[in-house]
């Protein structure tokens, strides 16, 4: 196929007309049967997208912690110091939630099951979705060179779109997302549980996670929110683990921005009074 990106990896339509095959599962509920499948593809999405994301915050922040402009590094430039850390927040919350995946995968339980249910397609719904934008603007960030394919960064442009393709768009992992959350309570009890974690530490979070269940109580004609509802739930639980297990700089300036309602609508609208020097240097790539 003659795809925008990711031609490394050849794509290709195969018809079976005739074939031969063995049914697996009970006739009728195939979805049931290649669901755990799907569930794991979907997680390579999520992984995918947040090395992705780590891979253009890396180029950006190493291009403007030696490219020198008006006097100085762009990196020490106030304007472009905001737009760094906006993307490293967006950057390490994708990860934080990613691994966060694949350890409940590892761990193979019955609760950690229960809480893939939920998270993977919220965050397969988000991430993916926060992918391309974010790429986008690492790439402006390199200024023309940024738009050059010796830079490699339109490579990344044209790969971020696909993973919020693959294995579901957008709309069937928001649905998803609403339709476990009206049919499996073990999965939202499991979701809550790892919410909960951080309860108390960070007021902006708590107020979130109220606002989330507040989201939650009514599901009755849910379909138009199930967008709004993944990404809340996917937000809240990055905000859950960044307070927990992220610097205190990174953590206050998600909360702030994510979950405190102060963020505009692109990157590099962070609101004041933020440690961003700190959160800046701990994405810059290490020699």
């Amino acid at each position: 196929k003659d795809k925008l990106g990711n031609r490394s990896n050849a794509s290709a339509e195969v018809e079976f007309d005739g074939t031969w095959a063995r049914r697996v599962g009970e006739e009728g509920r195939g979805v049931r049967a290649v669901i755990g499948m799907v569930a794991a593809s979907r997680l390579d999405c999520v992984l995918g997208s947040a090395g992705l994301m780590r891979q253009a915050v890396a180029q950006a922040v190493h291009h403007c912690a030696y490219r020198e402009a008006f006097g100085g590094r762009l990196l020490d430039k106030p304007l472009m110091r905001t737009v760094l850390a906006d993307l490293a927040l967006e950057s390490e919350a994708a990860t934080a939630l990613a691994l966060r995946l694949a350890a409940a995968y590892d761990d193979g339980s019955e609760r950690e099951r229960a809480f893939l249910r939920l998270a993977v397609p919220a965050a397969k719904y988000w991430i993916t979705k926060r992918c391309a934008p974010l790429v986008v603007e690492a790439a402006e960030c390199l200024g023309g060179n940024g738009y050059v394919e010796e830079s490699g960064m339109p490579r990344l442009v044209r790969e971020s779109p696909l993973n919020s393709v693959w294995e579901g768009a957008g709309n069937v992992q928001a649905l998803d997302v609403l339709r476990a959350l009206q049919r499996e309570p073990a999965a939202l009890d499991a979701c809550l549980t790892e919410i909960g974690r951080a309860h108390g530490a960070d007021h902006r979070l708590d107020r979130a996670v109220k606002d989330l269940f507040t989201e939650l109580a009514d599901l009755e004609g849910a379909e138009g929110r199930a967008r709004r509802l993944a990404e809340r739930l996917a937000v809240v639980l990055q905000g859950s683990l960044l307070v927990r297990h992220a610097p205190p700089a990174v953590a206050d300036a998600f909360c702030a921005s994510r979950l405190g309602g102060d963020h505009g609508g692109t990157f590099g609208t962070l609101p004041g009074g933020l440690d961003l020097a700190s959160v800046v240097e701990r994405a810059r790539p290490v020699a």
